[in-house]
C-alpha cells in the first residue's frame, strides 16, 4: 500500500488519538526511516528517544529472530531467563537492586507510584500516600501516571483524577520543601523534563530533593523513561548528579524498539513488594527481554553514552553559531543528546519546513524544538540535520 491508501484506511479504522501526518513509515535502518511511497528521511527524534541505538540494529534484529523461534510468551507464574538475564545486567550498570518489568513508561510510572504507597503503607501505616511531583512534567496517559503529570491540559476531560499528588515547580527546592506535609510518602521527578521544554535538573536542586528525602524519610522516586539507557551521556541521568534514587523508571530506549518498560528499586523499596501486591501479564516476557539484553549490550559495549555526551555537545556548538545569526533562537538546553531550542515563536513552522527537507523532528511546549537523535549517528547525518535547520530558519526568519 502507498502513503494515501494506508493513510485513508487509518482515519476509517483507528481511533483518532494523534494528529498524525499523512504518510506512513515502513522501513528503517540506521538513523534512517522511509515511507509508503519511498521517500528517505533522517530521523532526529528516534520515534521520540526511543531508537536510541538506532532502527532495526542488527544485533537486536537477531535477538528477536532467535528468541521468536525459541519462545514467544512465559507467564510470570515460572522464572523466565532472560528476564533474569535483563534484570541482572540492569541492576550490574546501576544503583539498582531488583527489577519490576512491564511494558511501558506509563505502567513502570504506575509502579513506581504503587511501590510508594505500600513501602509507606508497610512502614508507617495508613494515611502517609501523597507524592509530590512537578509542574510541566510528564509521566504517562493511564489514569494514575496522568494524575501524576503536573499539565492541565493532558487532565482536562479525564477527571476526577486519582487523589494524593501535589505540585510545584520544577527546579525550586524551596517549594518542594514547603510542599511536605505529614502525608507525603515520596517524590517523583523527571532529571530532565521532555516533553515540559527540555529542562534539566540544577545539580544543586537534585542534591537537595535527595537530602530532603533522607532528612523526611520519602522515597526518592526518578522518571528515567527518557532520559536513560545512555541518552544524557551517563547510562543513567541520575549519575550526572552524584545521587542515587531509591527507585527509578525505563522504558522508551531500554527495548530498542521492542516495547519493555522496568521499575528498579534499591534497599527498602526493592523488597518492598510481595507476590500479588503488583503484576503485569506481558512484562518481562522472553521476546522483549531479549530485544532488550541486545540493545543494552549495544550500548554498553559501543559506549554509547559517551558518544551522546560528544555529540550533544557538537550539535549545542552549532546552534550557538546559529543563534549568532537568528535572533529568533532563545536558548539551548539540555544533557547529552536529548538537546532543547527555544524559539521566539512558534516551533512548529520549522518542524514542518525540515519535513519538506527529509528531515523529521518535533516540538513541545509549542516554542521548543526537541532533538533526541540515535545515540550511534553519524557526524555526517548530524552535519545533513543541522544543515537542514540552518536552512530551514534562513527561510523562515
Amino acid at each position: 500500500m502507498d502513503n494515501e491508501k494506508i493513510s485513508g484506511l487509518g482515519l476509517e479504522h483507528v481511533m483518532n488519538t494523534y494528529a498524525r501526518l499523512p504518510f506512513a513509515l515502513v522501513k528503517g535502518k540506521e538513523s534512517f526511516v522511509w515511507d509508503a511511497d519511498g521517500r528517505e528521511y533522517l530521523d532526529m527524534t528516534s520515534g521520540i528517544a526511543v531508537n536510541n541505538i538506532g532502527h532495526c540494529h542488527p544485533k537486536v534484529v537477531e535477538a528477536v529472530c532467535g528468541q521468536a523461534s525459541i519462545l514467544l510468551h512465559c507467564s510470570n507464574l515460572y522464572w523466565i531467563e532472560p528476564q533474569v538475564r535483563l534484570a541482572k545486567l540492569l541492576t550490574d550498570n546501576s544503583c539498582g537492586e531488583k527489577v519490576f518489568f512491564c511494558n511501558s513508561g506509563a505502567e513502570a510510572n504506575e509502579g513506581a507510584v504503587k511501590l510508594a504507597r505500600k513501602w509507606s503503607y508497610n512502614k508507617f501505616g495508613p494515611g502517609r500516600y501523597e507524592i509530590i511531583t512537578t509542574y510541566n512534567s510528564f509521566h504517562g496517559r493511564t489514569l494514575g501516571a496522568l494524575a501524576a503529570t503536573g499539565q492541565e491540559k493532558y487532565q482536562k476531560g479525564f477527571e476526577p483524577l486519582p487523589a494524593g499528588f501535589t505540585y510545584v515547580p520544577y527546579n525550586d527546592l524551596a517549594a518542594l520543601k514547603e510542599a511536605v506535609t505529614s502525608k507525603t510518602c515520596a517524590v517523583l521527578l523527571e532529571p530532565v523534563q521532555g516533553e515540559g521544554g527540555v529542562y534539566a535538573a540544577s545539580q544543586e536542586y537534585l542534591k537537595g530533593v535527595r537530602a530532603l528525602c533522607d532528612e523526611k524519610d520519602l522515597l526518592l522516586l526518578l522518571d528515567e523513561v527518557q532520559t536513560g539507557l545512555g541518552r544524557t551521556g551517563t547510562l543513567f541521568a541520575y549519575e550526572h548528579y552524584g545521587i542515587e534514587p531509591d527507585v527509578f523508571t525505563l522504558a522508551k530506549g531500554l527495548g530498542g524498539g521492542v516495547p519493555i518498560g522496568a521499575m528498579i528499586g534499591k534497599g527498602e523499596a526493592a523488597e518492598t513488594f510481595k507476590p500479588g501486591d503488583h503484576a503485569s501479564t506481558f512484562g518481562g516476557n522472553p521476546l522483549a527481554a531479549s530485544a532488550a539484553i541486545a540493545a543494552c549490550s549495544v550500548i554498553l559495549d559501543e559506549k554509547l553514552p559517551q558518544q551522546a555526551e560528544e555529540k550533544g555537545r557538537y550539535i549545542k556548538e552549532r546552534f550557538f553559531r546559529m543563534q549568532k545569526k537568528y535572533s529568533i533562537i532563545q536558548e539551548i538546553r539540555g544533557l547529552g543528546l536529548l538537546v532543547g531550542v527555544e524559539l521566539a515563536a512558534d516551533a512548529q513552522p520549522l518542524v514542518e519546513k525540515c519535513l519538506e527537507q527529509g528531515l523529521l523532528l518535533n516540538s513541545v511546549q509549542h516554542k521548543v524544538l526537541r532533538l533526541a537523535p540515535p545515540l550511534n549517528i553519524s557526524y555526517e547525518s548530524l552535519d545533513r540535520g543541522m544543515e537542514i535547520i540552518e536552512n530551514a530558519l534562513a527561510e523562515l526568519w
